[in-house]
């Protein structure tokens, strides 16, 4: 199993099984995979002629695991990214769409390695990436991941019924937190003060 491997089996270890929120704006999901990523491969696994529900149901995780490595990592060229920089931009498509290469190219053109934020990988992205690994190496990669961090607490703060995903009900860090955090050394990791602080807002 190569490495890429390693990172599509977490995420699908991390996604988890069969889940429908009412509050998750994918809809139904299994394994990270939504209904409306089937729904545009055309993925009728049961063969009734239509995608729905069942089918995502139906979904194995090395189907899951393959929609992962072809849609969201070959084909938006993370792949071209720096290696150390693959896993956390690659779990954050899965989780977020075209906002997990929005906050990369926003953070190069913050630490001035200029690129358009377009959301796609382009060469002028894949170039400024690279120099700014050359330049930052592992400090690039905690940036990312605290920059990815911050976006999940500004969506909380504007959407207030997918707070459930960024805090616990307990109040510390949620699902969305501990996943940005991975990726970050952890001497950059937030203690569960700095994260209730941060959330105090929420009531």
């Amino acid at each position: 199993m190569t490495k890429v491997d390693d990172i599509a089996e977490a995420i699908v270890a991390r996604e988890g099984g069969f889940v429908n929120d009412r509050d998750d704006p994918g809809g139904a999901t299994k394994y990270g995979v939504t209904i409306g990523t089937m729904k545009r491969l055309g993925l009728d696994l049961n063969g009734d002629g239509q995608v729905n529900v069942a089918d995502v149901r139906a979904l194995t995780r090395e189907q899951a695991k393959a929609i992962f490595l072809k849609e969201y990592f070959e084909k938006p060229r993370i792949s071209e990214l720096p290696e150390a920089l693959q896993a956390s931009v690659f779990d954050m498509a899965v989780n977020s769409g075209k906002a997990s290469v929005e906050i990369l190219q926003r953070l190069l053109t913050q630490m001035g390695f200029s690129t358009g934020v377009d959301g796609v990988i382009g060469p002028q992205t894949i170039a400024a990436c690279g120099a700014a690994y050359t330049a930052a190496g592992q400090f690039l990669v905690d940036a990312y991941g605290i920059e990815r961090r911050n976006w999940y607490y500004a969506l909380a703060d504007r959407r207030p019924a997918s707070r459930k995903y960024a805090r616990r009900r307990d109040g510390g860090k949620g699902g969305w937190i501990t996943r940005a955090e991975e990726f970050i050394s952890p001497k950059y990791r937030l203690t569960d003060a700095e994260h209730q602080a941060r959330v105090a807002s929420w009531g």
